[in-house]
């Protein structure tokens, strides 16, 4: 009778829950007869124990803490199943479980050893790397989707009171291929169990990402959201007090797209230069609803570098706001590129639209736009690299770039419907628009936009205000917040991430001193759309930027002159499509074989943590060494934290390259930093010859240092 009741059970479940299972090809590629099969799950509801008996083949015998049958009902559901109960925190525990593998049971083990209650994957405990070792097993990593947001989830109704859960919400059952779990040459103790541990720990981690991507544009995967989350939830809100759900969102891209579409014609890229503001979300999903391309523009870069952008992916048209460009002051600009591109601005676009187009909005079905039948492959987003090493080109990323990376980020960082995020990172730059704008939206959380990281006294003001957790920045914003911010301004935050630039030590010195919160460096390029590797809480390495996502691919190619690392080529599904170059405007360069070149020199430690070394561009020689201009600047930024210092190289007729450093501190001196070299004990090649005292060092609206505006100043030094 026992099947009966569980073929009944399956039934409901597929009933009420949707259940769909994926992967279930990687489960019948196990050979059991020729070794036992440990299955590993994450942990997010009550109802995982059944889903995994009922929808996984074969007979699993499961590992229980006797904490978990104190109860009726839980009897009563592990009654359904083969299982054996243990203290978790006693050693025998994982023998009882070796001894079953190798009587040939198909088993299984949640390593955590607990429900989550933060919605994503928390500790790992090192017993079942341990158990899978010494059975020899196969391991199988499965991941459980949409359980999370059940009435039988842990997340409470006071910590998470914002989120919204559901009695029946769909599910998802994923499985990724099996893996043996194998120590390392030379590893012992501690650092063996280690090492294996962080082994289970990707497969949970990785399996979060290959459960949630799906091929769709970007689009379909606000459709899905708007499906998934709760559409009537605030997702967008800006300073200017203008708010978006997801049901709102969604209809203003098909009411204001239709309009653009309108003017637009058969365009395919359009320029859209806008600041963070609730406009911007809507005018970009407007355009991805009707199939256009929006090139994102900075409009920090000035009147010839958007000359060029413009070129480079032969744009014929601009969407911007009037109000924008007057508070901007961005008039001149508007009228010295008016006789090559047509301006269009929002105001004069939303006047047009009448009764009768909102009322044809509110019965257009989303899904029958060009914008949801697209191939997920195709272009979808061209932004521009900063300059900061030379001319801007166009980088070209797909809907599958964008959708992937997004959910590579999720897999990292934890971020629950209706969570708030704080971004004042520009979406010209693509760890603004993908990490502060898209994830959110996409993921059912919540943004705040506000217009200029620069504001360096309001921004963290906005954080409190808005009780966000997250916050992205780059050193130089974060150096700015810290200057402006009272200790309590970060109370909410659950974590603080740079990207774009180096963290320096300082800047995270003083964040744990004054707020008692840590920075979690990352570290990605636009090119890679752009979130490559970040620390996060459970999975940290102080100097790294973390390991890699999930899905991308690396090797280090051996650089002369380098001992340490090499320099990084990265393959994944967040890699561009590839470049649109100045000198061959609208024309697709790809990357050689889905291989991207970085252009920086890392090394990547056995755990899988990345340290970056410099930029290969960033290196000079002299006297036949190779010196990182980034670690001559690590010493004198310990001597000065204050200041803001960069370090180039201009040629020397005796040595091939000397080093100038350019400053804005008024107290350093060629003296202070020969003092500052013999204190760090550097060699003599790392201290600079030349120190030029700047009132400010120049730096882009991204953040990021303007190296070509820093070299410059530097080249007329020793020109004039």
């Amino acid at each position: 009778m026992k099947w009966l009741f569980k073929l009944f059970v399956k039934g409901l479940f597929k009933l009420v829950y949707r259940v769909e299972v994926q992967g279930l090809e990687h489960y019948h590629a196990v050979d059991q007869t020729e070794q036992p099969l440990l299955i590993i799950s994450n942990h997010v509801s009550t109802l995982d124990g059944p889903l995994l008996d009922l929808f996984i083949p074969g007979e699993t015998t499961f590992m229980v803490d006797a904490s978990h049958t104190e109860k009726w009902h839980e009897r009563f559901i592990l009654n359904m199943s083969h299982y054996f109960t243990v203290d978790l925190h006693s050693p025998y525990a994982a023998k009882h479980m070796i001894e079953e593998l190798k009587q040939g049971k198909q088993c299984m083990i949640f390593p955590e050893g607990r429900i989550t209650t933060t919605g994503s994957l928390m500790k790992v405990y090192q017993g079942t790397a341990m158990v899978a070792q010494k059975s020899n097993a196969a391991v199988l990593p499965v991941n459980i989707g949409g359980a999370v947001y059940s009435r039988f989830s842990y997340l409470d109704g006071t910590k998470f009171a914002f989120m919204k859960r559901f009695w029946f919400p769909k599910i998802t059952i994923s499985l990724q291929p099996a893996e043996k779990i194998k120590p390392a040459l030379g590893l012992k103790g501690h650092a063996k169990h280690q090492f294996l541990n962080q082994q289970v720990f990707r497969l949970l981690r990785d399996g979060g990402y290959y459960g949630s991507v799906k091929k769709q544009t970007i689009f379909t995967a606000l459709l899905h959201a708007r499906s998934a989350y709760n559409k009537h939830e605030t997702c967008v809100e800006d300073v200017n007090k203008q708010s978006l759900n997801l049901k709102k969102l969604t209809l203003a891209s098909i009411i204001l797209g239709k309009q653009l579409h309108r003017v637009l014609g058969d365009e395919s890229r359009v320029g859209l230069m806008l600041p963070n503001v609730s406009g911007m979300p809507a005018s970009f999903f407007a355009l991805q609803a009707y199939g256009h391309v929006p090139a994102m523009i900075n409009f920090t870069s000035g009147i010839s570098s958007i000359r060029s952008a413009c070129q480079t992916a032969d744009l014929k048209s601009i969407i911007t706001s009037q109000r924008f460009v007057d508070a901007f002051e961005l008039q001149p600009l508007v009228d010295e590129l008016s006789e090559q591109i047509q301006f269009i601005f929002l105001e004069d676009i939303r006047a047009k639209i009448s009764g009768l187009d909102k009322l044809m909005g509110l019965m257009t079905s989303a899904k029958s736009l060009q914008g949801h039948h697209k191939d997920p492959q195709s272009e979808a987003v061209v932004l521009f690299t900063s300059g900061s090493e030379g001319v801007p080109k166009g980088v070209v990323l797909s809907h599958q770039n964008i959708v992937s990376n997004v959910e590579q980020i999720h897999s990292m960082l934890n971020l629950l419907p209706g969570q708030q995020l704080l971004s004042a990172l520009p979406t010209f730059h693509c760890f603004g628009l993908t990490a502060g704008m898209l994830w959110p939206i996409l993921k059912g959380a919540k943004v705040f936009m506000y217009p200029s990281p620069l504001h360096y006294a309001i921004v963290p003001e906005m954080v409190y205000q808005t009780n966000a957790r997250y916050i992205f920045g780059t050193d130089t914003f974060f150096g700015g917040y810290a200057r402006k911010a009272d200790p309590f301004d970060f109370y909410s935050i659950g974590a603080l991430i740079a990207g774009a630039e180096r963290l320096r030590p300082e800047t995270q010195e003083l964040y744990a001193q004054k707020f008692h919160q840590p920075i979690y460096e990352g570290y990605g390029v636009t090119e890679t759309t752009p979130v490559l590797s970040v620390n996060i809480p459970t999975a940290y390495k102080h100097g790294s930027v973390g390991q890699f996502v999930p899905g991308v691919e690396y090797r280090l190619e051996s650089v002369p002159g380098i001992e340490e690392g090499g320099r990084l080529f990265v393959k994944g599904p967040n890699i561009m499509l590839g470049y649109f170059m100045p000198d061959n405007p609208g024309v697709l360069l790809p990357p050689k074989e889905g291989w991207h070149d970085t252009g920086d020199i890392v090394d990547v430690d056995i755990d899988g943590y990345v340290w970056i070394k410099g930029r290969a561009k960033r290196f000079a020689k002299i006297g036949g060494e190779m010196v990182s201009l980034t670690a001559v600047e690590s010493y004198i930024n310990e001597a000065s934290p204050e200041g803001h210092h960069v370090v180039v190289a201009v040629p020397d007729e005796r040595k091939g390259e000397q080093l100038v450093l350019v400053t804005d501190d008024t107290n350093l001196s060629r003296r202070t930093v020969m003092d500052a070299a013999k204190a760090t004990q550097v060699t003599e090649l790392m201290i600079p010859k030349t120190v030029i005292l700047v009132e400010k060092v120049p730096i882009m609206g991204t953040g990021k240092t303007n190296y070509p505006e820093v070299q410059k100043i530097a080249d007329r030094h020793f020109t004039s």
